[in-house]
């Protein structure tokens, strides 16, 4: 074998070294980052729903029931404004810290469908794009129209 074939074949071979280096680093962001990413979220949303839990039963125990009580009269009243909800969280209102907690639980499937469709575009495996982004698209209209309707 000549030199000049050795360099081009040593080339060649760091090429495919890289590459495969590549995608084993974007394997182990897969199966590694994911999990984390995901039970970090579950945990964040475990703790705030505990705290919801632990406010209800400390401050309005009842709440539930009246509001049980009014919708079998007819009488429950309609949406809370998105625009109060942060003040009533800072405020410790048990309600709106449950919701709180709701909304981030949502956040667990929704971030895994965005972090795999953001690896499919690395990737280039545009069937896999295509159908992450149809589950993302389902998603956000869901939430949207949960919000609408």
């Amino acid at each position: 074998m000549a030199r000049g074939e050795r360099v081009v074949t040593m080339a060649v071979s760091v090429a495919q070294h890289d590459e495969h280096a590549r995608e084993v680093e974007e394997d182990r962001i897969l199966r590694v980052w994911t999990p984390i990413l995901l039970r970090t979220i579950l945990i964040v949303a475990v703790l705030v729903l505990a705290t919801g839990l632990v406010l209800t039963l400390t401050i309005q125990p009842d709440y539930y029931m009246e509001r049980y009580r009014q919708a079998q009269l007819g009488n429950l009243y309609g949406r809370e404004n998105l625009r109060n909800f942060l003040p009533s969280i800072m405020a410790g209102q048990p309600h709106a810290v449950l919701t709180l907690g709701l909304f981030i639980l949502t956040l667990v499937p929704l971030a895994r469908v965005v972090f795999c469709f953001i690896l499919f575009l690395r990737v280039r495996d545009y069937a896999f794009v295509g159908f992450t982004l149809y589950v993302l698209l389902g998603l956000i209209i869901g939430i949207v129209l949960g919000r609408v309707g």
